[in-house]
Order: C-alpha cells, then sequence, then structure tokens
C-alpha cells in the first residue's frame, strides 16, 4: 500500500470514528408556525467564506441595541445565525472566526472521492450552540433549504439545529443531499439565496436583508462561465424578493472569497463600516415603521382628526 493510500485509510478510519450519530426521529428538523408575530427579523443569505460579512452588520446591530425577534438563513447565513441565535453576540463570533481552521471541516469527499457530507459542520453548529434544539435557542431561528423532489423551499425551526444547517448549506458542487424524515435536501441558495418572503411568511413586521454575494460589475474577465451564471441566477432571485425587505443590506467585499485569517478580517470590518455608514437609514426606517404600527393600532376617530 502507497504513503498516500495509508494517509487516505487512516483518514478515513479517523473520520468514521468522529461520524454523527444517526438523529432520533423525535430530534429530525421540521418547521412549526411561531405563535406570535415576529418584530424584527433579521434575514441572513449565502455565500460561502462571503457568510463572515454577516458578522459586521451583526457587531454594528448590537452595538445599536437592536435586537431580531427572528433570524432567518440560507447557506453560511444559516450558521452565523443559528450561532447567533444560540446566545453569541456578535464580538463572540468574531473571536469564534479567528479561530476557526479549514480543517475541521475536512472531509475525504473533498479530496474529489465522491461528496463530503456535511457531518462536520453539523457536529460543529451543534457544539458552539450547546448541543440545543432549534425551539430551545434564545432567538427564534429558522434555517432554509431546498427539497429535491419539488424543488420547493423549505423552513425548518423546530429540531438539531446543526442538521437543519447542514441541509441548508448543502452546496450541490460539492456537498451529498441531506436526507430528513422521507425528503432529499440541499442548499437553500438555490432557490432563495436571501429568504426575505418566507420571513415575511412566518409573520416577521420589519425585516432587515443581508446579501453577502458578490457586485456584477466586479466580475473579473476571467472569471469562469459557470460562475458568472451562478451569481447571474442568485442576482435574479436576490431582485425577486428584495422588495420585501424594509432594510437591504448588500456590502462590497469583493468578488473573490477566502479561508485565509486576512480575508476574514478584511471582509468582517467591510461589512461593519458599510452598516455604520447605513445606521441613520435603518433607525429612519425603525421610526417609521413603528409610527405605522401604532397607527394601526389607534381608533379611526382618533387618526381622522
Amino acid at each position: 500500500m502507497s504513503r498516500l493510500a495509508r494517509t487516505l485509510a487512516l483518514a478515513a478510519l479517523l473520520l468514521a470514528a468522529c461520524r454523527t450519530p444517526e438523529t432520533p426521529p423525535e430530534r429530525l428538523p421540521r418547521f412549526e408556525p411561531l405563535a406570535a408575530k415576529p418584530g424584527i427579523a433579521l434575514v441572513l443569505g449565502s455565500g460561502g467564506p462571503r457568510g463572515f460579512a454577516h458578522i459586521g452588520v451583526l457587531k454594528v446591530l448590537d452595538e445599536n441595541g437592536i435586537k431580531p425577534d427572528l433570524i432567518v438563513g440560507t447557506s453560511v447565513g444559516a450558521m452565523v445565525g443559528a450561532l447567533y441565535a444560540s446566545g453569541l453576540n456578535a464580538r463572540q463570533l468574531e473571536a469564534l472566526s479567528e479561530r476557526i481552521r479549514v480543517a475541521e471541516f475536512f472531509e475525504l469527499g473533498m479530496l474529489g472521492i465522491g461528496k463530503a457530507t456535511g457531518e462536520t459542520t453539523q457536529a460543529y453548529v451543534n457544539e458552539h450552540a450547546g448541543g440545543k434544539p432549534m425551539e430551545a435557542l434564545r432567538i427564534s431561528f429558522a434555517a432554509a433549504a431546498t427539497r429535491i423532489r419539488d424543488r420547493r423551499l423549505v423552513l425548518f425551526n423546530r429540531g438539531d439545529t446543526g442538521l437543519a444547517v447542514r441541509a441548508s448549506s448543502a452546496n450541490i458542487e460539492s456537498f451529498k443531499p441531506v436526507r430528513i424524515g422521507s425528503d432529499d435536501f440541499v442548499d437553500g441558495d438555490e432557490v432563495s439565496p436571501v429568504p426575505i418572503r418566507a420571513a415575511r411568511e412566518m409573520g416577521a413586521r420589519f425585516v432587515i436583508a443581508v446579501d453577502v454575494s458578490a457586485f456584477p460589475e466586479d466580475t473579473p474577465p476571467s472569471a469562469p462561465r459557470d460562475w458568472v451564471e451562478k451569481d447571474a441566477r442568485r442576482a435574479a432571485q436576490v431582485a425577486r424578493e428584495a422588495a420585501g425587505a424594509d432594510v437591504m443590506l448588500h456590502p462590497n467585499i469583493g468578488y473573490y472569497a477566502g479561508h485565509s485569517d486576512d480575508y476574514r478580517r478584511r471582509v468582517i470590518a467591510i461589512a461593519e463600516d458599510y452598516t455604520r455608514a447605513r445606521m441613520p437609514a435603518i433607525h429612519a426606517a425603525l421610526a417609521r415603521a413603528a409610527q405605522a404600527a401604532v397607527t394601526e393600532r389607534m381608533p379611526s376617530g382618533v387618526t381622522s382628526r
């Protein structure tokens, strides 16, 4: 047996030993309508490593005392959203991002031997969320995934947090579909990169949405055609839902993504500066929404004076 074969065999054994235990039926992700309409919903979009920018947005919202009652996330937005909903504040997420290493998510499928399962993502989220199911998180949370049989967006807000995030982030190019119950799911990015409509359907009165995708005008001539096509598809999908947001945040963090410490720090800082500059508009939108809510509750005889 060659040295490479021995190394791969050892890695396979180690990964098999660390496999995520099968999720019991009562803990399988599912959806249940919320008992009350959430006031502020924060919608976090897909984008792989670009999702570190979400932390910069959260830092500024934290500083300004803007706390969501609901978080809805797709793909990396689901991962960041789940950890924030579990009780980690933005600065704690930033510190966690500085310690994260790509090796923590390594699977043999990433070497071209089939596809990855995403089990390492599931384990990571559950570890840092304290093992809590979604219904026990401090903030109401929903992960958006694409159901393969009908390509419909499905929300999960009850059950295993890590498994829901794993399904939401199962990129079809790199990961196997995730089986939940009798259905298979893949990345929510396929049908709703920034699930604004889903947050509204859950009853959200005010929606702050965060899109971390690349700007089309930044696309370099050398970009592969499939990247360009995927970017165009994603931009069209986001545009169809954008009007449903009260505040739409789209920091320009550049075209290429990366995994280095420098990249993480840079995109967090860019998103932080961008959101801080948008705070007057965000406060104004919140004030308008609050006034509209007061007017709506007043008797018609009072409002007609």
